[in-house]
């Protein structure tokens, strides 16, 4: 399995984006607001993966956050609901918004997402309506608003760590230290 790809962003359409991972262009669906959130082509970039191997091909699904890519894999979860319905109800909502959604019961709102009508968002809050909660989206946010403290907390949760367990490793960590110090610093304090 492809956990996340870092790499040059050497392309994006509509619909994806293609990462150069040492001369390897990888195209990657990503939703609406994560492509446009994608830094311009030619910079450097980490997306978080989901890989989706069908008889007829394979596919590969990107992210920003590991919060976004654990609600896609729920999503695609629900009976009936594919990952096309899942990268549209995150183009349409924040993670946290479509959280609070299900959480709150709120059918008439995720029925916003397109492709999904009343039946269909009522079997999405059904069905997980009771794995999440209104702290599933947050706890992915990292201790601070600092770029490299969002991506050592995000590196941290690739390598296994829970959102909280990521986030109580880098409290107190110093705010302008590089993500590869950060990360050092979460494992010496996770490893204390």
């Amino acid at each position: 399995m492809i956990a996340y790809l870092t790499g040059t962003v050497a392309a994006t359409d509509q619909a994806t984006a293609v990462i150069d991972v040492g001369g390897v262009g990888y195209a990657v669906f990503m939703s609406n607001r994560a492509l446009s959130r994608l830094p311009q082509v030619g910079a450097q970039t980490r997306v978080f993966t989901y890989l989706q191997v069908r008889e007829d091909g394979m596919s590969l699904y990107g992210f920003l956050s590991m919060e976004e890519k654990e609600l896609f894999q729920k999503l695609i979860g629900v009976t009936g609901v594919g990952p096309k319905v899942a990268l549209a109800a995150l183009s349409t909502f924040e993670p946290a918004e479509l959280v609070e959604a299900i959480v709150a019961e709120d059918v008439s709102a995720v029925s916003r997402i397109p492709g999904v009508g009343k039946k269909s968002a009522s079997r999405i809050v059904l069905e997980l309506k009771g794995s999440l909660d209104s702290g599933f989206a947050q706890a992915g946010a990292p201790a601070r608003e600092n770029a490299n403290m969002k991506l050592a907390a995000e590196t941290l949760m690739a390598m296994g760590f829970s959102p909280t367990e990521a986030e109580v490793a880098l409290r107190d960590a110093p705010a302008d230290a590089t993500e590869a110090a950060l990360v050092k610093y979460a494992l010496k304090r996770i490893g204390s």
